[in-house]
C-alpha cells in the first residue's frame, strides 16, 4: 500500500497565494468597473445640468447672479457635496455647448473624468483638437497631469503638422502603424545634460521607464535593454526591445544622440532581420524598427525610408517643451492653406465670463 505524499508547507503557501491573488484580481476588476460606471453617471449629470442651464439662459435670461443663487441653493440642500460651485456650473454649460445633443463623441465623453474634460475644454480651441485629446485620453488612459502635459507639448499641432515618417514596407505590412507612433517624442522628464552621450540617454530612459512607456503609448510593453542578438559567431546588443500589443509585433528601438544619417538604418534593418528569424513567434507580425535620433532632416528621412525593405520609421526626441505659440501659428497657416474657409477664430468672452 503506497503512502500519500503530503504537500509541503511551502507548496501549500504558494498554492494559497495564487488562489488568493485571483480573488484580489476579482476585487480590483469589480472596483474598476464600478469606477467607470460612477464616472459615466457623473459626466451624464454634468452634461444634463449644462443643458438645463443653457436652456434657462437662452429662454429666461438667467445670468451670473442667478447661477450664483443656484450654487448657493445646491450647497444648502446638498451639504458637503462638492463640484457645484457657480464656476463649475458655468463649466457644465460650456461642456454642453461643446458637445451638443447628437454629438458623435457622446459615448466617448463618459470614458474620461471631469478633471480631464476641464483641461481639454479650457486649453483647446478647435473642435477637432478637442476630439483628438478626448480619444487619446480614453485610448491611452492618461491621468489629468498627463493630459495637461500633452496639451502643453502641442501634441495635436505636432500630429497634424508632422505625421510620423514611415517606410513603404511598414505602410504595406502594418497600414495602421502610423497611428501608434510619433514624429517626435518628448523626453523632458529625463533632465539630460547638454551635450549627452548615448549611454546617458539609454541609462536615463531606463531610470524613467514608466514615463517613457507613457510617452510611447499604452500598448507598448517593455522586454529588455541591450537585448542580446547573436548572428553567426558574433554577438550584438539591441538598445531597447518592446512589444506592441495592438500591432502584435516586436518593436526594436535604436538610439542616436546625433542627427539622422541614412547609414543608421543599416544596423536597424540588420536587427529586424535577426528578430524575425530568431525571436519572433509564429503568430506574431514582423518586427518594426524605430530609430530615435536627436534631430533629423525630413527630406533626408523620406529619401532613406523610400527604398528600405524593412518596416521602419525615424523619429526624433526632444528634451524640452516645444514653443506652443509657434506651433499654434504654424497650424493656423496650415489650415489657411489647406482650407481657407475652415479657419476658425477664437470666440471672445463676455464680461460675465460666458462665451
Amino acid at each position: 500500500m503506497s503512502k500519500t505524499t503530503k504537500p509541503t508547507r511551502r507548496a501549500v503557501a504558494a498554492s494559497s497565494e495564487a488562489a488568493f491573488g485571483e480573488v484580489v484580481q476579482l476585487i480590483q476588476g469589480a472596483r474598476q468597473r464600478v469606477a467607470k460606471v460612477v464616472n459615466a453617471e457623473v459626466i451624464e449629470l454634468y452634461w444634463r445640468i449644462g443643458q438645463y442651464l443653457h436652456q434657462r439662459i437662452e429662454a429666461d435670461g438667467w445670468a451670473k447672479g442667478t447661477v450664483e443663487q443656484l450654487a448657493a441653493y445646491i450647497a444648502q440642500r446638498e451639504p458637503g457635496r462638492r463640484g457645484f460651485s457657480a464656476q463649475n456650473l458655468w463649466r457644465m454649460r460650456q461642456f454642453f455647448q461643446a458637445y451638443p445633443p447628437g454629438s458623435k463623441l457622446s459615448t466617448l465623453l463618459r470614458e474620461i473624468p471631469w478633471s480631464s474634460h476641464l483641461h481639454i475644454l479650457s486649453r483647446t480651441k478647435r473642435e477637432e483638437e478637442r476630439e483628438f485629446y478626448l480619444r487619446m485620453t480614453a485610448q491611452q488612459g492618461w491621468q489629468v497631469r498627463e493630459v495637461a502635459r500633452q496639451i502643453d507639448s502641442g501634441l495635436f499641432e505636432r500630429a497634424v503638422l508632422h505625421p510620423p515618417k514611415v517606410s513603404t514596407a511598414l505602410r504595406e505590412i502594418q497600414p495602421q502603424a502610423a497611428q501608434h507612433f510619433k514624429d517626435a517624442y518628448l523626453l523632458d522628464f529625463l533632465a539630460l545634460p547638454d551635450p549627452h552621450s548615448e549611454a546617458e540617454l539609454h541609462r536615463s530612459l531606463l531610470m524613467n521607464l514608466g514615463r517613457f512607456l507613457t510617452e510611447l503609448g499604452r500598448d507598448f510593453c517593455y522586454i529588455g535593454s541591450e537585448y542580446p542578438v547573436q548572428v553567426g559567431a558574433q554577438d550584438f546588443a539591441l538598445d531597447l526591445l518592446f512589444f506592441h500589443r495592438g500591432l502584435n509585433c516586436l518593436v526594436a528601438i535604436e538610439l542616436k544622440v546625433t542627427a539622422f544619417e541614412p547609414e543608421h538604418l543599416g544596423k536597424l534593418n540588420f536587427y529586424l532581420e535577426a528578430l524575425d528569424r530568431d525571436v519572433k513567434k509564429p503568430h506574431e507580425n514582423p518586427a518594426i524598427g524605430l530609430l530615435l535620433c536627436a534631430s533629423k532632416d525630413s527630406e533626408v528621412v523620406e529619401y532613406a525610408l523610400s527604398r528600405t525593405l524593412s518596416p521602419a520609421l525615424v523619429a526624433q526626441y526632444q528634451t524640452q517643451l516645444p514653443d506652443k505659440q509657434m506651433l499654434a501659428a504654424k497650424l493656423h497657416e496650415f489650415y489657411a492653406l489647406s482650407a481657407p474657409d475652415a479657419v476658425d477664430t477664437v470666440p471672445r468672452k463676455k464680461k460675465d465670463g460666458r462665451a
